[in-house]
């Protein structure tokens, strides 16, 4: 099964904790901003194994299966950073776009 792991599951049963609802906005800001750092090295860190398998792959040292899942993998995560990024781009000018 592929996972991807720039997406942790979401647990529904439980909300989110109070200290999450009491947070300041710079501390939301922080922790968004963390996360998506951190979800950016996720995705660049898979792209690094790509090329260390490829490498690998070159020399003999792995089959060419691993390469192709590790580069689908890669591609999807970029993938899907690129459209996360539209969608902040798109909210970020409907905001833009209010009257007050």
């Amino acid at each position: 099964m592929i996972t991807n792991t720039m997406i942790n599951p979401v647990n529904l049963v439980s909300g989110p904790s109070l200290n999450q609802l009491r947070a300041t906005p710079a501390e939301a800001t922080e922790s968004f901003a963390s996360y998506l750092k951190s979800a950016l090295d996720g995705v660049a860190a898979q792209e690094q194994n790509v090329h260390k398998l490829n490498d690998q792959f070159l020399i003999g040292e792995v089959d060419e299966n691993q390469v192709i899942i590790a580069a689908t993998q890669a591609e999807l995560s970029l993938s899907l950073t690129g459209q996360v990024r539209n969608k902040v781009i798109e909210a970020y000018q409907e905001i833009m776009r209010m009257q007050i």
